[in-house]
């Protein structure tokens, strides 16, 4: 199935394609934001733009209806390489070898990704190993199959993983983001830019994205996601705070995110060794995907009370401030289980 229309990022949109149209786009960009904001979705959107055979509005909008577009949109354009992170785990072989499990390994998430094109958040284990660079590398070096360009998305830069020995692959990658073949566009995208390396930075033009107002969010849980009553339209718009990807994380397995966070709730309100214990065990923490989704549907639960008890505690008021911390320190390199620990502790007696 094709994937959802790009929600919001107007100014940002129309800086690109205005570039595009005028010949001064950038062979590297780099789109940074919160996660979950739409950074990859956009590129997805500029690829569309960058590969469609009759763009309107004066070439500032894909049509939506060529044949280009049409592969964009199912994830099958062959000049569209979208490298997402992987979790290949510790399978050996030599370089080829490495490359050929990467090239199927992608091709297995973008099966997935027409599926299901509201996809959940990748893996906290999953990145980007050399032998992905490796891939990329070569894929830029093909002629366009069928237009005159060819784009590649690097997803979630900031887990490309750097290892001992293969520096000659990475420099490769320098040079390709400092001198990009001719009919190459490359569109990075992170939610931890300062994480990449400097040299990597240096070498892009950034592009900030903001997050979405509620009338877009709302939008979007209406028309993507099916959602028709208001106060759940609401509850969830607030837990976006502007951000949709956060919404994916507990409707993609909302039965199971709510009961995680109901449980876990229930043990923090517990006491003694066994509250923790139960946090601690209640989820399969290992899955940053599946820990977030339980903190969003947490979020929305305390945050449920708070309107029902038309003037919240302190303790309440406290409680969702401290989820909220949670939620975004799970975005970076904190042990989850730690973190439901000093949670469970913090949500005691609320």
């Amino acid at each position: 199935m094709p994937i959802h229309p790009l929600y919001g990022h107007e100014g940002v949109r129309n800086r690109l394609a205005g570039a595009f149209a005028s010949g001064r786009l950038p062979q590297a960009l780099l789109l940074e934001g919160p996660a979950g904001v739409g950074k990859q979705r956009l590129g997805l959107w500029l690829a569309q733009l960058l590969l469609c055979d009759a763009p309107v509005a004066g070439g500032r909008e894909p049509c939506g209806a060529c044949r280009s577009c049409r592969l964009v949109l199912s994830l099958s354009h062959p000049d569209l390489h979208w490298f997402v992170p992987i979790e290949l785990g510790k399978r050996g072989g030599d370089a080829d070898k490495q490359v050929e499990l990467v090239e199927t390994a992608l091709g297995e998430e973008m099966a997935a990704r027409r599926e299901k094109p509201l996809y959940e958040p990748t893996s906290g284990l999953a990145g980007h190993a050399i032998a992905s660079v490796r891939l990329l590398l070569r894929r830029l070096a093909l002629t366009p199959a069928i237009g005159r360009r060819k784009v590649a998305i690097i997803g979630d830069a900031e887990r490309l993983i750097p290892q001992q020995g293969q520096e000659a692959a990475a420099n490769a990658l320098l040079k390709v983001l400092e001198e990009p073949p001719a009919d190459a566009q490359l569109v990075l995208t992170a939610s931890e830019p300062e994480a990449l390396l400097p040299t990597i930075l240096s070498r892009v033009v950034r592009v900030r994205l903001a997050r979405l107002p509620d009338t877009i969010v709302t939008a979007f849980v209406q028309k993507e996601l099916g959602v028709a009553e208001e106060s759940i339209v609401e509850q969830q718009v607030r837990s976006a705070d502007g951000i949709p990807g956060r919404v994916l994380a507990v409707t993609g397995d909302r039965p199971g995110a709510d009961a995680a966070a109901g449980e876990f709730l229930s043990a923090a309100r517990g006491a003694g060794v066994g509250r923790y214990e139960l946090a601690l065990r209640q989820m399969p923490f290992q899955a940053r995907g599946g820990f977030t989704a339980m903190l969003d549907a947490l979020l929305a639960r305390l945050r449920a009370e708070a309107r029902a008890a038309g003037t919240p505690s302190r303790k309440l008021t406290e409680a969702i401030a401290r989820v909220f911390e949670a939620r975004e320190q799970a975005q970076g390199n904190v042990n989850p289980q730690l973190l439901a620990a000093v949670l469970s502790d913090d949500l005691a007696g609320v």
